[in-house]
C-alpha cells in the first residue's frame, strides 16, 4: 500500500476515534462545560458588598411568591416606594457578580429621579435561594418580579424596565416577551445601561480572541436579536470610558432598536458610574422619550 494511502487511513482512523470519544464524553463533558460557563458568566460574590452601609429609610425587604419557584427556592427583593403616590415604577435588574447590596448606589440615584423601585436578586444571588443561575432562570425571575410590579402599579404607562450590564440583556428579553404575549404595550419604556449585543460578542471582546465563541456558549443573552421587537421607547446609556463592555455595543443595539429611541454616551463614565456622571443628561434623555411622568 502506498505510503500516502497509509497516512490517509491513519488520519481518518484518528478522526473516527476522536469522534467516537467525543460522542461518548459529550453528555458529561457538555454538562460540566455549561456549569463552568454559568459560573464564569454570573461570577457570584457571596455576602455583603464591602461598600454597603445599610438599607436606607423607606426601603422594604420582601419575598416574592410564585408557583414557578420550586421548594427550597426564593426570590428576595427590595421595594422602595416613591415619595409621591402613583409615581412611575421601575423594575431594576442587576448584572453579574454583585447582589443587591452592591447595587444600592445606583438604585438610590434612580429613586432620586422620582421612580418607585422594585429590585430583585436572581435565584442564587444574595438572599434569593436557588441553584447556580442560568439564562433561563434569570429570565424567569424577571418575569416573576414583573408580575408583582404590575400589581403595585396597574398603569402600564408608568411601568419601566431597567437593566445594567448583564441585567440589560435580562431587561431586553423581558420587554421582548411582553411584546410577544400582549397586544398593547405593557411598559412605558426600557432603559439599558452598559450592556452588550450578545454574550458571545462581548466574550470575544473581553478575551480578545477570534474564536467563534457562539458555537461554544450555551448562554446566549442575545439582545441584538430582540431589541427591535420591544415596541416601547428605548434609552441606551453607556460610558465612553467603559473598558469592560465597550460603548460600541450600545451603539449596535441602538442601530437595531426601533423609534422612539435614544442613545446617551456619557463622557468620562466607566462601566458602573454612568448614572452619577451623566447628571441631568440622564433625566433629560428620559424626559425626551416621555419616560418621566409628572
Amino acid at each position: 500500500m502506498p505510503t500516502s494511502w497509509r497516512a490517509l487511513l491513519r488520519r481518518r482512523g484518528l478522526s473516527l476515534l476522536a469522534l467516537l470519544c467525543l460522542a461518548i464524553a459529550l453528555p458529561i463533558g457538555c454538562a460540566k462545560l455549561e456549569e463552568t460557563e454559568r459560573k464564569l458568566v454570573f461570577r457570584i460574590e457571596s455576602g455583603t458588598a464591602r461598600w454597603f452601609s445599610g438599607i436606607p429609610s423607606g426601603l422594604e425587604e420582601i419575598q416574592l411568591q410564585s408557583a414557578a419557584l420550586a421548594p427550597g427556592e426564593s426570590l428576595h427583593a427590595w421595594w422602595w416606594p416613591a415619595s409621591r403616590k402613583n409615581a412611575p415604577t421601575l423594575l431594576y435588574l442587576h448584572g453579574s457578580r454583585w447582589n443587591l447590596t452592591g447595587q444600592l448606589f445606583r438604585i438610590e440615584q434612580l429613586h432620586a429621579m422620582g421612580f418607585a423601585v422594585l429590585a430583585i436578586d436572581y435565584r442564587g444571588f444574595g438572599q434569593s435561594l436557588g441553584q447556580l443561575p442560568s439564562e433561563r432562570s434569570v429570565y424567569q425571575d424577571a418575569q416573576i418580579a414583573w408580575e408583582h410590579l404590575v400589581r403595585v402599579q396597574p398603569d402600564a404607562g408608568k411601568r419601566y424596565i431597567y437593566g445594567h450590564s448583564l441585567g440589560g440583556a435580562v431587561a431586553v428579553n423581558l420587554a421582548h416577551e411582553l411584546a410577544e404575549t400582549h397586544d398593547s404595550p405593557q411598559a412605558g419604556g426600557l432603559i439599558v445601561e452598559s450592556s452588550f449585543t450578545n454574550l458571545a460578542e462581548v466574550a470575544q471582546a473581553v478575551t480578545d480572541t477570534a474564536w467563534p465563541l457562539h458555537w461554544l456558549l450555551s448562554q446566549e443573552f442575545d439582545s441584538l436579536a430582540k431589541i427591535g421587537t420591544v415596541g416601547i421607547p428605548v434609552l441606551l446609556a453607556h460610558g465612553r470610558d467603559d473598558h469592560y463592555v465597550p460603548a460600541r455595543f450600545s451603539e449596535a443595539l441602538y442601530a437595531a432598536a426601533n423609534e422612539p429611541k435614544r442613545l446617551l454616551l456619557i463622557d468620562g463614565a466607566n462601566h458602573n458610574n454612568g448614572l452619577r456622571m451623566a447628571g441631568n443628561q440622564y433625566r433629560q434623555a428620559l424626559q425626551a422619550l416621555g419616560m418621566m411622568l409628572n
